[in-house]
């Protein structure tokens, strides 16, 4: 059977390709014009502009009483905005938050959060809510008919598409978005300073950005802080409308301590009380004892760092900790907003005041007409009136009489409908003689009122003289000084870690697990420290605090970590398996410490081995760095603890099954120096006994000058005086001396420095 296709008429059917990308641009068109960018006329986006209309229609001004914020909300999404209460709110404490605006549109009564925590408000049936003073800003002309009205999301209700704002809002309190494919990051400013630039563009229309920037040096917080890039910077971001600036901190130093007055935009004072304890704590600032926040109500950020000493250098500290922390941040600018051609477009600064400036003479342009409009229907209202009280007693008589007063009025006195109205309207109490006289007062008073509007809406020079009056008094009434400083200062930079270390003497303990420790001094027994079971020492090595420690494991690997960075000896420290990457199988050997042109020698237990710096062995990454080839089978014996120097012998100890351990001693110039490889033959192992590994090189060491050798053999340990080393001298690659009965099971080599 042949299979019917099926129509459903008045179905749309379209490619799914089709359907995907139009819903998906539909979409993006919605979150980037009607939520994500600020729109350029009044600095608002839709849920910020119906929350302020909401509110001005509940008669939330400044001089009401606080209401509910529920109150608001619910008029907000049911009314205007059908979306999340939780959203709407949000938006709405953000207008009211101090730290967050650099001027408040709403007046919140209860916790409208802190600086340390912007979302930590109450819910909104705690909260209480009014509007502020600077919302006549955007509201005062709001039914003057400055602004196109549009129906709401169901049609029941009119709602401004815009605000007839008096001044530049988008760069007095700022805005961020993110849209789908660009974001906006308008940073806030002095209104004064703007005003002042809009004055200034108003007068001349060519200015130059650098002439306008002498008026507008910068943003300015609400949190004050200071902004450290220099001036060339901000005038690239101004002309291009996108560029980062960064901002500090404010202190000042008395009595030893650093007391932080201000913190840079939307920086959390617990947040950065963290980071520098963190430091404290992880002794990357041993300058800096403690950090207290005293900031109160008198106070609102009053964060005190104790210095160790009046020694410290405090401008090093800060300028440590503006590299490190929150203390300086970097800003990003985005001047990017929907245009009055309803596109988004990134903006210059000039270009910006200059397109708002347009839109406030359109503004106040259609203000005029719509003034000039009520004053020419008022006046031909006092017209009508006027004939009506010249001939009272024959109006009267027309409406005591007549069934339909009102055409005969008109044709009697040819008066117009809206005309005839007014007479009819007019009480009976306003009949008196002195309404006469009234009239043609109110007469007078618009008459002047009409001239006047007149000549303005025809003169360019009235209407802008109209418009910088207003803007300056409106700077007066609500602008303030500047409290962001500007300030060209140097890049911070960090303090190196191995200066913020305190140089002091360590032992590093390495472990035969494979466990490292650290500890204070010098004059440490190793093997007296607590192991856990199973384990024991394996090696050590003494040097400085900011020396790096660096380990070498039986595969000829080494690994370097700096020494203060190691857990302390209090415990029984941490796996270096937890620090570096080794490969599978291998055991640690052996630690050594020193400056990095140290010389030391490393060596495998087939007997081979050579003198390499120090810094040779540094590895810059987990992995670790290949160093000394191991052979299979074979495996890297401790390092010597003691670095070369002229004129020390090495000592090279060996052991069989057999029990006859043997001891080399031969002059350090007899051993080359080499960065990496195999080496050269240290002791003389039989072939046969090499390839069974009958015998093994188990311990060598470097003996200075005067110093004593301890050969170890379990428990037991004999010492040799550098003289008493004579009868163990030989050649490089020689088998040396038998050692005595008792130490031919020797385990391991130990330097006595001399006295």
């Amino acid at each position: 059977m042949k299979s019917q296709e099926l129509n459903f008429e008045g179905i749309e059917r379209r490619p799914l390709k089709a359907f995907t990308e139009k819903a998906y641009l539909d979409y993006s068109m919605y979150v980037i014009l009607d939520r994500a960018l600020p729109q350029l006329a009044d600095g608002l986006k839709p849920v910020q502009r119906r929350i302020i209309y909401a509110m001005s229609e509940l008669g939330l001004s400044a001089a009401s009483k606080h209401k509910k914020s529920a109150r608001t909300v619910g008029d907000v999404i049911g009314k205007f905005h059908p979306h999340g209460d939780s959203a709407c709110y949000e938006a709405m404490v953000h207008m009211a938050q101090d730290f967050s605006y650099r001027y408040p549109i709403i007046d919140g009564q209860g916790n409208f959060g802190s600086t340390d925590d912007p979302k930590s408000f109450a819910a909104m049936r705690y909260t209480e809510s009014r509007l502020r003073p600077y919302a006549e800003v955007l509201l005062a002309e709001l039914d003057q008919g400055t602004v196109e009205w549009v129906p709401n999301f169901d049609g029941t209700l009119e709602e401004p598409a815009l605000m007839p704002a008096r001044l530049p809002n988008v760069l007095l309190n700022g805005s961020t978005g993110i849209a789908v494919g660009m974001a906006t990051d308008i940073p806030p400013h002095n209104l004064k300073e703007i005003a002042a630039a809009c004055v200034r563009l108003l007068d001349e229309p060519d200015v130059s950005l650098r002439e306008l920037l002498k008026l507008v040096p910068g943003p300015d917080f609400p949190t004050g802080a200071e902004i450290v890039t220099p001036k060339s910077e901000l005038r690239a971001i101004y002309e291009s409308g996108t560029g980062t600036f960064r901002a500090r901190a404010v202190y000042e130093v008395a009595d030893g301590e650093v007391i932080i007055t201000a913190l840079p935009y939307q920086v959390s004072g617990s947040k950065l009380q963290e980071q520098v304890a963190a430091q404290i704590r992880a002794k990357k600032l041993p300058m800096v004892e403690n950090i207290r926040d005293e900031s109160d109500h008198e106070d609102p950020t009053r964060l005190v760092l104790e210095l160790r000493s009046n020694r410290v250098d405090a401008e090093q500290v800060m300028a440590h900790l503006f590299a490190t922390t929150d203390l300086e941040r970097t800003y990003r600018v985005n001047l990017n907003v929907i245009a009055l051609d309803g596109r988004p477009r990134v903006m210059g600064l000039r270009d910006l005041l200059t397109e708002w400036l347009s839109y406030r003479q359109r503004t106040v342009t259609r203000r005029l007409e719509y003034r000039l409009g009520k004053v020419n229907t008022r006046l031909h209202i006092l017209e009508g009136l006027l004939i009506a009280y010249l001939n009272l007693d024959e109006v009267i008589r027309i409406v005591r009489r007549e069934d339909e007063p009102k055409p005969v009025l008109m044709k009697r006195f040819k008066l117009s409908n809206e005309q005839a109205e007014a007479i009819l309207e007019t009480k009976l109490r306003h009949l008196a003689k002195l309404e006469e006289m009234k009239i043609k007062g109110e007469q007078v008073e618009l008459a002047a009122e009409r001239d006047d509007l007149e000549k303005t809406l025809k003169s360019p020079a009235r209407l802008k003289k109209l418009i910088r009056g207003e803007i300056e008094a409106d700077a007066e009434k609500y602008g303030d000084k500047r409290r962001t400083k500007i300030v060209e200062r140097e890049a911070a930079k960090a303090i190196e870690e191995s200066e913020l270390v305190v140089t002091e003497p360590v032992t590093v303990v390495l472990s035969t697990a494979g466990w490292v420790r650290q500890a204070k001094g010098h004059d440490i027994d190793p093997r007296s420290l607590s192991y856990k079971t199973g384990d024991g020492f394996q090696a050590a090595a003494r040097g400085k605090s900011t020396q790096q420690a660096v380990f070498l494991d039986s595969t000829g690997r080494t690994y370097s970590l700096p020494a203060h960075s190691l857990p302390s000896a209090r415990g029984q420290g941490e796996p270096l398996s937890g620090r570096v990457d080794p490969p599978d199988g291998a055991t640690f050997a052996s630690v050594m410490l020193g400056e990095p042109a140290d010389r030391f020698v490393i060596a495998t237990d087939a007997g081979y081995g050579f003198i390499v710096k120090l810094e040779d062995l540094y590895a810059r990454n987990r992995a670790g760095k290949a160093v000394l080839a191991v052979g299979e089978r074979q495996k890297a014996i401790p390092a010597a603890a003691v670095p070369v120097e002229p004129g020390a012998l090495i000592a090279v100890a060996a052991a069989s099954e057999g029990m006859d351990g043997r001891l080399l001693v031969f002059p350090v110039a007899d051993l080359p120096e080499l960065a990496k490889g195999r080496g050269n033959k240290l002791f003389n192992i039989p072939a046969a006994r090499a390839e069974s590994r009958e015998e093994l090189v188990v311990a060598v060491a470097v003996v200075p000058a005067g110093a004593k050798l301890r050969v170890l053999c379990g428990e037991r340990a004999m010492t040799l005086s550098f003289g008493e080393l004579a009868d163990y001298r030989g050649e490089r690659a020689q088998r040396g001396a038998m050692l005595p009965k008792n130490y031919r099971r020797v385990t391991g080599l130990e330097v006595e420095p001399s006295a």
